[in-house]
């Protein structure tokens, strides 16, 4: 039983919990003047919980037998409080004058964050299948919070539907894995199945929970072929939440991907294995040639963000519960790369949002001249860029190398040069942005870009990130391998 005395490891839920309604009532009860001061205080909660949970890492506890208190729990909760920190800075600049109800906007931010902290914890398909829930649902409202905009409204039916339809096929998988194991604890699952208590013939139904599982999953994580709400939802969304929508809470798909196939379903993990490797691959392809032939540097992101999603599922596939690849397994290098797309892909959505907030386009003609308009932003953007594409000194680099090198020490050759092909390909269309804030000149009547204090800093974070990640990688993927190493057990 679960001593009350340990409730401090549900410190971030706690924070995030509070500071939410704290929010909420302010804005409801408190004076004008204090209702301005409402992003500062979502800042201060998030901050707060990153605090509580970088102060939680090395802990290795089961909370009430459905959430683990553990090192791989809190690295994603990191991931996803870092990611909502930026996403507040850029909606203080963004959503002032499209909007009215901020109160509620820092609300659902605060809500949606606590949602990735419970969901990135679960340990049992119950509370997988309520933290995914509560995610989705929080982040529909988010996708269409912008009621007057037409396209935002588009965004958030979309992926209400598409989510809707994955949420139930994947909750059908959940219930032949309780109907094969009884139990919906995911360590009990595995041992059932390892032990064949199941009935005979209980493979007819274990592979299609895996198959209903994997639409769950991947519909999160944006997979091809569950990831035609994403492009459209990205590029409707109110671009801060896009920001969300493509980092953290992809990276709870992947989260929540781990947990269940290597804790409850390593015994059939040459199934899910080559699953992982045909959608890897059709990911990684299918968003970099359709990335090609985007007019919108937004969309173009969005599609970009798919195709990373296919990289990220290689360091999977090349799991092989030890380390054999420069102290790094295929699972660390998915930590690594997720921590690193999340300060790249988060910082790329920003610097859109800023040009957008000026010019309400994100087309390639507005980012004509920009190195002249708005050196800050085009500097920024064009390192974000390489990280995307993977350049050395970048975050992105490394993890691209951890992810690659383990497909490759596990004898993938085919999926790393297909990878490999994939990333030249990406640094076309990357390299045709660079070319327009830097080649290409803009008209006379093209006006300078300012990038207001906040999310100069949000941008800032992202820049950090990023080199700190490129070029002092050593601490991070120590804490990327712990953390990899705490959830399987090694």
């Amino acid at each position: 039983m679960f001593a009350l005395n340990k409730l401090y490891l549900l410190s971030p839920e706690f924070i995030l919990l509070v500071a939410a309604f704290f929010v909420l009532a302010l804005d409801l009860f408190g004076k004008r003047r204090w209702q301005k001061s409402l992003p500062y205080w979502t800042l201060g909660g998030l901050a707060l919980a990153m605090i509580a949970s970088f102060w939680l890492l090395g802990h290795k506890e089961a909370v009430f037998g459905t959430m683990a208190a553990d090192s791989f729990a809190y690295f994603f909760q990191l991931v996803g409080e870092v990611v909502m920190f930026m996403v507040v800075l850029a909606a203080m600049d963004y959503f002032p004058g499209r909007t009215r109800a901020l109160g509620e906007l820092y609300a659902l931010l605060l809500s949606v964050t606590l949602a990735i902290v419970v969901a990135v914890s679960a340990i049992d398909l119950i509370m997988v299948y309520l933290g995914m829930e509560f995610l989705s649902i929080t982040s529909y409202v988010l996708a269409g919070f912008v009621r007057e905009n037409k396209r935002s409204n588009e965004a958030g039916i979309k992926y209400f539907l598409y989510g809707s339809i994955a949420s139930a096929v994947m909750l059908y998988g959940m219930s032949l894995l309780y109907g094969l194991a009884g139990t919906t604890d995911l360590a009990v699952i595995a041992k059932t199945l390892a032990a064949g208590k199941s009935f005979p013939g209980y493979h007819w139904l274990l592979f299609p929970a895996l198959l209903f599982l994997t639409v769950g999953f991947g519909y999160k994580a944006s997979l091809v072929p569950f990831h035609q709400w994403a492009p459209d939802v990205y590029d409707g969304a109110p671009t801060p939440v896009s920001a969300f929508l493509s980092t953290a809470s992809k990276a709870v798909g992947f989260a929540l991907m781990i947990r269940v196939f290597l804790i409850a379903l390593p015994s059939i993990q040459v199934d899910w294995v080559a699953l992982l490797y045909a959608l890897s691959v059709l990911t990684m392809t299918v968003g970099n040639f359709v990335a090609l032939r985007q007019t919108s540097v937004k969309r173009l992101l969005a599609y970009s963000s798919v195709a990373q999603a296919g990289y990220i599922v290689m360091g999977l596939v090349a799991f092989n519960g030890g380390i054999r690849f420069a102290s790094f397994d295929g699972v660390s290098g998915v930590l690594f790369y997720l921590l690193a797309y999340a300060f790249t892909n988060a910082g790329a959505f920003i610097a859109v949002a800023a040009l957008e907030e000026h010019l309400g386009s994100s087309a390639f003609e507005d980012y004509d001249g920009l190195s002249k308009r708005s050196p800050f932003l085009a500097a920024i953007f064009f390192i974000i860029l390489l990280s995307l594409g993977g350049v050395p000194a970048t975050g992105g680099f490394v993890g691209k190398l951890l992810v690659f090198g383990a497909a490759i020490a596990n004898q993938f050759y085919i999926l790393a040069a297909i990878a490999v092909v994939n990333a030249v390909v990406a640094m076309g269309y990357y390299l045709r942005i660079v070319k327009h804030m830097f080649f290409v000149p803009a008209t006379e009547d093209a006006e300078a870009v300012p990038v207001a204090m906040p999310t100069r800093v949000a941008l800032i974070i992202s820049l950090v990130g990023i080199l700190l990640l490129g070029i002092f990688p050593g601490w991070f993927m120590h804490l990327a391998t712990a953390s990899g190493l705490a959830m399987v057990g090694l």
